[in-house]
């Protein structure tokens, strides 16, 4: 820990640090706020943590609301804290039109879990953000990263084919469906099919499950990638008679894109990880011991193909490009003379003998050493 002493504003960084390290939970909750409300000091703090992370697998849950995607991540809890794992929640909300802050608040619909010292649970409001995930939730999740938890659960708001930043802040994405989300145009939605590691469907004793379920795997199946797999073996004229047991299969697979998916869903294999579509019942407790295995599986999938360094590199990409952003959004809309600057070609701009392009391109040549920080002392 730096000898430093940076003062938030509500209470000093040394003195958080020095009780995040003893693991006092009252410590890691003033820490998440600090970050996630972006408190003075907070990348101080971000930044003391930063060489402490890596430890934990991080897992998205995302799916349309009413999915039952609280209850499968209760359910999910238990069963890592039955196997002595600490775990933290990161569940992101829509915002309260009047607070700002989360308007559902899962710890309520976690009540199972919420009081376990070895769970940690933060409801986190969306903010406006488009992607639905506050641009403060990867800071939350380095700061339980860094406390030492196992495993950390990030719950969206919902899925659609703006809401993708879960693929980014997560090593594991699990997308939650139900029959009455929709017919089988939902599972052709890109965003959908892209972002998920894991498919369950939830609901799974209602009608319209099984066509689902196989609605989902015959996308997988069709995918360019999976068809490559087994277009060697789809042509026509053969004489299934002169074929062996593995060519039969081949053939069957390739006639057959939905069982393909299935079976590859299946193999442990480093070439290349194909969805698996799991059946659940959330109310019931029925499938998760096989959702838990499947997040195991494509753990160790990452792991050995090398795609989990690869994904959190990208993930460490990310942040340095969020974190230059909101500094340059910071250091303009900050400055007086920029707010003075733009109000006097707002006249241009609505007589039309300027564009907001053009006065954008001079807004920052004017403002390089604003952005740089050259005139501003010591870059905050």
């Amino acid at each position: 820990m730096s000898g430093a002493t940076y003062n938030t504003g509500f209470v000093a960084i040394d003195r958080v640090l020095t009780d995040f390290d003893r693991k006092k939970p009252a410590a890691l909750a003033r820490a998440v706020s600090i970050v996630e409300n972006h408190r003075a000091g907070f990348d101080a703090l971000a930044s003391t943590l930063h060489p402490r992370l890596g430890h934990a697998r991080r897992i998205g849950i995302t799916g349309p609301p009413g999915a039952g995607k609280s209850t499968i991540t209760a359910h999910l809890v238990r069963a890592w804290r039955d196997a002595g794992l600490t775990v933290g929640v990161v569940a992101v909300d829509p915002t309260s039109p009047f607070t700002g802050g989360a308007l559902l608040g899962d710890r309520i619909r976690m009540e199972e879990v919420a009081l376990d010292p070895g769970v940690f649970i933060r409801s986190m409001a969306t903010r406006g953000s488009l992607g639905g995930l506050a641009s403060a939730t990867r800071d939350v999740c380095d700061v339980l990263d860094a406390f030492g938890m196992d495993v950390i659960l990030i719950e969206t708001v919902g899925v659609g084919q703006s809401e993708l930043d879960v693929a980014r802040t997560a090593d594991t994405t699990v997308v939650v469906l139900v029959p009455e989300s929709g017919d089988s145009i939902q599972t052709l939605k890109a965003g959908v099919m892209e972002i998920a590691d894991i498919f369950t469907v939830n609901k799974a004793d209602r009608p319209g499950a099984d066509r689902l379920r196989n609605d989902l795997e015959l996308m997988l199946g069709l995918r360019p990638g999976a068809m490559a797999a087994h277009e060697a073996a789809a042509h026509h004229g053969v004489d299934l008679r002169s074929l062996g047991v593995q060519e039969t299969e081949q053939l069957r697979d390739a006639m057959n894109p939905a069982r393909a998916a299935r079976k590859a869903s299946q193999e442990d294999t480093t070439a290349r990880w194909t969805p698996p579509v799991l059946r659940t019942i959330a109310a019931k407790k029925e499938g998760i011991t096989e959702l838990v295995d499947a997040i195991a599986r494509h753990h160790g999938y990452l792991d050995r193909s090398g795609e989990l360094q690869a994904r959190r590199r990208e993930r460490l990409r990310e942040r340095v490009r969020e974190a230059v952003e909101l500094k340059m959004r910071q250091r303009l809309w900050k400055d007086a003379h920029t707010i003075d600057w733009l109000e006097e070609r707002l006249p241009a701009l609505e007589a039309g003998s300027q564009a907001p392009f053009h006065v954008a391109n001079d807004l920052l040549a004017k403002s390089g050493s604003l952005l740089s920080g050259t005139n501003m002392g010591t870059p905050s």
